[in-house]
C-alpha cells in the first residue's frame, strides 16, 4: 500500500495506528502532543503512559487509543533540535523505524505519522520532511501497509535545491490560463513547444523517432488498451508487478484490479503514476495516456509538474509528490 501526504489534525485520523511526539516522561506538552489526549480521552490515556514511565528518545511505546479512531497510539519521542549536530537526524529516523516496526508486529494495515519533532521540539521542516519520505519508503519496498504523513498546518513547505526551483520556472513558461486565453493563444504555445519537431516539415521525416520508436511500430500498436500497453510496457523492461505499483504508489489490490480487467480506464493520476514507474519518457508517457482517453493539459500545473520530472528523468514518485504537494496539488498513487 502507498504513502499518502495529507493537511488534516491528525487526531481525526481513521488508522490503525496513530503516531504521538510525546514527551520522555509521562504526562503531554502542547500541540499534537495535547490534541492527541484530549481527543483520546485525557484521564484514561494519561494513566497509561504513566504505567509505561520514562521513554528514551528515539524509542517508543505503544498504548490503546482509547476515544481516537484508531486501534492503538504510539508515543514517539523525539529530539529537540540543538543545530543538527548532536545526534538528531539519527533519532527521528529511529522514531519513525522503531514505529513502524510496531505498527507491522501488531499487523497494522495503516498508520497516521505527524512530522515528528517539528512542533515544540524545533526540528526542521523541511528536513524533517526528508527523513520521514526516506524512511517510509524504504520501509514500503518490503512491506504492505498504507501511511498517511499528516501536516496540519498550511505552512508551504520549501523545497531546497536547483531541480525544485525550476519547478516554478517550468510551470510560468509552459502554463495556459484557459479562461483568459483564446485558442489562438493556446495554438501558439503548442506551436511553440513543438518548433523543433515542425521543422522536419520541411523534408521527409519518416525516420524520426521521438521515442526510439519508428512511425511502423506506433501505427502496429494502435489497437493496444490501456491495460495492453501497461503490460507490454512492464514485459519490456522485465519489472515485476510489485516492481512496478511500489514504485507507482499504488496499492496492490488496484494493480490486480488493472491487471485482470481488459478495459480498465485508470484515473489521470494512477496512469501517470503507473508511467512514473515504468521511467515512460514523455512521448511514451502521453500514448500511455491517450490509451485511456487521457492527456495532459497545458492549463493543468499538476501535469506540468509531472511532464517536468520526466523530461529531466526523475523518477522518484516520492520526490514529484512533494513537488505537487508544494503546489497544492493532488499527489500521484492511490
Amino acid at each position: 500500500m502507498p504513502l499518502k501526504i495529507v493537511r488534516n489534525d491528525i487526531n481525526k485520523m481513521k488508522a490503525d495506528a496513530i503516531v504521538d511526539t510525546a514527551d520522555p516522561a509521562p504526562g503531554y506538552g502542547r500541540g499534537t502532543d495535547k490534541a492527541i489526549y484530549e481527543a483520546a480521552g485525557e484521564k484514561k490515556l494519561l494513566e497509561e503512559r504513566r504505567k509505561i514511565g520514562a521513554i528514551e528518545r528515539g524509542k517508543i511505546a505503544v498504548t490503546p487509543a482509547f476515544g481516537l479512531d484508531a486501534k492503538y497510539i504510539i508515543h514517539a519521542v523525539g529530539p529537540k533540535w540543538k543545530g543538527g549536530d548532536h545526534g538528531e537526524e539519527d533519532i527521528v529516523t529511529k522514531c519513525y523505524e522503531n514505529s513502524l516496526r510496531a505498527a507491522d508486529e501488531r499487523k497494522c494495515r495503516s498508520i497516521a505519522f505527524p512530522l515528528l519533532a517539528t512542533g515544540n521540539y524545533g526540528y526542521p521542516k523541511e528536513e524533517a520532511f526528508r527523513i520521514a519520505i526516506s524512511v517510509i519508503s524504504g520501509f514500503l519496498e518490503d512491506h504492505e501497509m498504507l501511511i498517511y504523513l499528516v501536516v496540519f498546518d498550511k505552512e508551504s513547505f520549501e523545497l531546497s535545491g536547483k531541480l525544485f526551483r525550476d519547478v516554478d520556472a517550468y510551470i510560468d513558461d509552459n502554463y495556459v490560463d484557459e479562461a483568459g486565453a483564446t485558442e489562438g493563444d493556446i495554438n501558439f504555445v503548442s506551436a511553440r513547444k513543438n518548433t523543433a519537431k515542425l521543422s522536419c516539415m520541411e523534408e521527409p521525416c519518416l525516420s524520426y523517432k521521438p521515442d526510439g520508436r519508428s512511425l511502423d511500430d506506433v501505427v502496429d500498436q494502435l489497437g493496444e488498451t490501456f491495460q495492453e500497453c501497461l503490460l507490454r510496457e512492464i514485459d519490456e523492461r522485465e519489472m515485476t508487478d510489485v516492481e512496478v505499483y511500489k514504485r507507482a504508489n499504488l496499492s496492490r489490490q488496484l494493480f490486480s484490479k488493472i491487471r485482470g480487467h481488459a478495459d480498465y480506464k485508470p484515473s489521470k493520476k494512477t496512469a501517470a503514476a503507473l508511467a512514473v514507474a515504468l521511467g515512460l519518457s514523455l512521448d511514451e508517457t502521453k500514448d500511455l495516456l491517450g490509451r485511456a482517453g487521457l492527456a495532459f493539459s497545458p492549463s493543468s500545473r499538476s501535469d506540468l509538474i509531472i511532464e517536468y520530472f520526466i523530461n529531466n528523468e526523475v523518477y522518484d514518485i516520492y520526490t514529484i509528490n512533494l513537488a505537487l504537494f508544494e503546489h497544492g496539488e493532488q499527489t500521484l498513487g492511490v
